[in-house]
């Protein structure tokens, strides 16, 4: 194993990671109103946003589909990068091509 650097071990379950609250955010719903979107209790979406509930894989698809994202984009057994990375790199990129 690298230093720093977890690696996945099928046969012990870890946590999973996600980027509900920023997408939550994104477009402006209330934990209740994406609750009532999934049909789910408002306290399912804050105990998956702080990682104290892993959502089944249909609650997860059903998730994945409100937002219209692939699933993996939504959830992670690895920490998401912060999204300030992605943006600056996407940026240096657009400059080196425009």
């Amino acid at each position: 194993m690298a230093a720093g650097r977890a690696e996945l071990q099928p046969d012990r379950p870890g946590p999973i990671h996600n980027r509900l609250a920023v997408l939550r955010a994104e477009r402006g719903l209330s934990r209740q109103q994406l609750a009532e979107a999934l049909n789910v209790n408002y306290q399912t979406i804050g105990y998956i946003e702080r990682g104290d509930y892993n959502p089944s894989l249909e609650l997860a698809l059903r998730i994945s589909e409100l937002f219209k994202l692939p699933v993996e984009a939504v959830f992670s057994r690895r920490p998401f990068r912060p999204l300030s990375d992605e943006f600056y790199r996407q940026r240096r990129t657009e400059e080196r091509v425009g």
